[in-house]
């Protein structure tokens, strides 16, 4: 996920501000099951602080021991963790963990990727045996085609192996509402790694300081919201408390390609703004309608504001990821299967 590679980029450019080394260890290769697949990352500071995580917590110790070698002599190294005979995971993981040197260039075109909302591929070369590699490095292409190392020198040669991944945006979920639940709502999807943005109204006196963990707060009116906030990474949440305020929306977004729509309050609601939207919009496509998710969440039994935003996030992200909700009891076969995002 990209936001979990933004942290390990925010948490090297910290490192050097305190003359710490740092690597990053990826899981490259897998044999068998794992808590994690391929593409999991995670940084290791030489005083011990780590970003991010390779497994659910039980593979990270090693990993550092195992980092002492690179944070010594600068140049990376294959390990695998045997999951079979210590995590009861039946799979082989192999990391690929090398030093991190990034320069001024990479930074400034990875802060402008992220602005962007661009596409990246990281591309790592390794070697599937448990060795020193200075060939080994991870690359970033970036949309103009540019690509850059995540360190300033690579020795020539290709490594016989090759792991690649998409990382896309992070999902956008606009929060158009700016009462108390809304900074719950933010929360909880910055929780999951996504950019939640607030649209508040115009008038409002409430500021980012009343979101801290907002993307952003934006002060405007439905006339006047900014549609090029919405692209086929980002969803919306209409939770005004108003009725009028909600409508005014739904018209100046019934037209448009959402990867969700979800509206806070009853069926009935719900019903009311359908058939008045349907009234106003002559060239409604009912297909839109049916898009809509309303009330937004699942059914989880959630009552209070925290719950709520927990079971409106669990629903968006089983739309993004197009999964039928159910018990991972129930499911048949492997638990995790490729997603897009």
């Amino acid at each position: 996920m990209i936001y979990e590679f933004e942290n390990i980029i925010k948490g090297c450019l910290t490192a050097v501000e305190n003359h710490q080394k740092v690597v990053m260890a990826s899981v490259v290769a897998l044999e068998g099951s794992s808590y994690r697949r391929p593409g999991v990352r995670m940084l290791l500071r030489e005083d011990g602080v780590m970003e991010g995580a390779v497994s659910g917590g039980c593979v990270e110790r090693e990993v550092f021991r195992q980092a002492q070698s690179v944070f010594e002599t600068g140049i990376p190294k294959i390990m695998t963790y045997d999951g079979r005979f210590r995590l009861g995971c039946e799979g082989i993981l192999y990391i690929l963990i090398e030093p991190l040197q990034l320069s001024q260039a990479f930074i400034e075109r990875f802060d402008l990727a992220v602005e962007r909302r661009e596409h990246l591929v990281l591309r790592s070369g390794y070697e599937k045996k448990v060795t020193a590699l200075e060939t080994a490095a991870t690359r970033v292409e970036f949309n103009d085609g540019k690509i850059m190392a995540l360190r300033e020198r690579v020795a020539a040669g290709t490594p016989a192996e090759s792991f690649s991944q998409e990382l896309a945006p992070s999902l956008r979920l606009l929060i158009v509402g700016a009462e108390h639940d809304a900074e719950k709502m933010s929360r909880a999807a910055r929780f999951a790694g996504w950019q939640p943005v607030i649209v508040a109204p115009a008038d409002d006196a409430r500021s980012a300081d009343n979101f801290p963990v907002a993307f952003k707060v934006i002060n405007t009116t439905p006339e006047h919201f900014d549609m090029t906030l919405i692209d086929k990474h980002t969803a919306v949440l209409l939770m005004t408390h108003s009725y009028v305020t909600d409508f005014k929306y739904l018209l100046r977004l019934h037209s448009s390609e959402l990867t969700y729509l979800g509206i806070l309050g009853p069926v009935r609601r719900r019903e009311r703004l359908f058939g008045d939207l349907m009234d106003q919009c002559d060239d409604l496509d009912p297909a839109f309608l049916e898009k809509i998710h309303g009330p937004a969440g699942l059914h989880l039994g959630a009552e209070t504001p925290e719950e709520i935003a927990i079971s409106v996030v669990a629903e968006i992200l089983s739309v993004v990821r197009q999964q039928t909700v159910m018990p991972l009891k129930d499911k048949k076969g492997r638990i995790h299967e490729n997603v897009k995002w």
